[in-house]
């Protein structure tokens, strides 16, 4: 199976990502907050029960932070193991790229705080408002920066703290959120075979009205009476987001794979981003993918926003379904609408 699914990949590199000089993943850490909200906890909180957000969502519990913990904070923790791990220090790194929706405030970047609180003297960066695709967004545009040769050492970062922006009145969607952190950093790839292979994204602003935070942007900004609206906490049209979702999840992997000469066989592992177990489910079975190939563990954080992935990918190595040479996709598709892809062959 490991030989045919590295005989489907063509010796050239994919159109969408040029000529320049693979790149690979070197190392992958996460960071989540010691405090756990159960779906217990939630049944004392609103009017739902435990099972029913089980079933809805397949969320079991989520972790969020403690009062003056931020998104950098959540980043920089990660991003330290991340560099650690890369046999790295701070100083290595050129390049600092954070897909968040909850920077700490609205300027500096959230890219600038945990460049000062990692120490990455050499660094430039900035923060990738892609929502649930900010992680596949920033890995993309890393590598490409990466590929060029400009930058060697690229620091790619999902982190939000959803509970700052979640309302704990609103049953329908406070039980979905949790927060998290994850990092990569991006290489120039040591062997050509073990890389970035490709990517597609794509977004529409049709879809805006369906996932929002309305208030506190230049169209709305705070006012008493936007703060007694509660218009600064996530506002969501399930069934809308929930068929888009399925929808442009499977579209997006299925262009990936096509223009790769791609089968479901040659994948050996599906990684979607962690909204609702019945999304990531539909869309697997959509695409043809074995549930053994298809990575869920939204259970344990619910929906982290732009740390799922890299959550769920660390997850994978840990538990032992993510090794060396395997051929792996991404997928994700977040507010704005954001949608996104990225095939890579894992490199350690």
């Amino acid at each position: 199976m490991q030989k045919e699914s590295q005989n489907a990949i063509p010796d050239h590199r994919p159109a969408g990502l040029g000529c320049g000089r693979p790149t690979e993943i070197t190392a992958l850490a996460t960071h989540v907050p010691p405090r756990v909200l159960t779906n217990a906890d939630f049944e004392k909180m609103v009017d739902t029960t435990s099972e029913w957000i089980l079933q809805r969502t397949g969320i079991v519990e989520r972790h969020v932070v403690e009062p003056g913990i931020a998104s950098s904070d959540l980043g920089a923790a990660a991003a330290k193991k991340a560099i650690a791990q890369a046999g790295l220090t701070p100083d290595d790194i050129d390049l600092i790229i954070v897909g968040t929706t909850t920077p700490d405030m609205f300027f500096p970047s959230t890219a600038a705080l945990i460049q000062h609180k990692i120490g990455a003297s050499h660094a430039w960066g900035f923060d990738l408002a892609g929502a649930c695709s900010g992680f596949t967004f920033a890995l993309a545009t890393g590598s490409q920066l990466v590929s060029t040769g400009r930058h060697n050492h690229a620091l790619i970062v999902g982190a939000d703290v959803m509970s700052s922006i979640t309302d704990y009145q609103d049953r329908a969607t406070c039980v979905l959120f949790g927060d998290g952190a994850g990092a990569a950093v991006v290489s120039a790839a040591k062997d050509p075979s073990l890389a970035i292979l490709d990517f597609a994204h794509e977004v529409d602003g049709s879809g805006a009205p369906f996932l929002q935070m309305p208030a506190g942007g230049s169209l709305r900004p705070a006012t008493r009476e936007t703060v007694e609206q509660r218009l600064h906490f996530i506002k969501q049209d399930g069934q809308a987001v929930f068929k888009f979702a399925v929808r442009k999840t499977e579209e997006i992997s299925r262009l990936i794979m096509q223009r790769n000469n791609l089968t479901p066989d040659d994948i050996d592992l599906f990684v979607s981003h962690q909204a609702n177990m019945r999304i990531i489910k539909a869309a697997g079975e959509r695409l043809g993918f074995p549930e053994c190939k298809v990575m869920i563990n939204l259970q344990r954080y619910g929906n982290t926003t732009a740390a799922t992935i890299p959550l769920a990918l660390h997850d994978a190595i840990a538990d032992g379904r993510l090794k060396k040479g395997n051929l792996v996709l991404l997928a994700s598709v977040g507010a704005g609408f954001t949608v996104g892809s990225v095939l890579l062959r894992w490199a350690y």
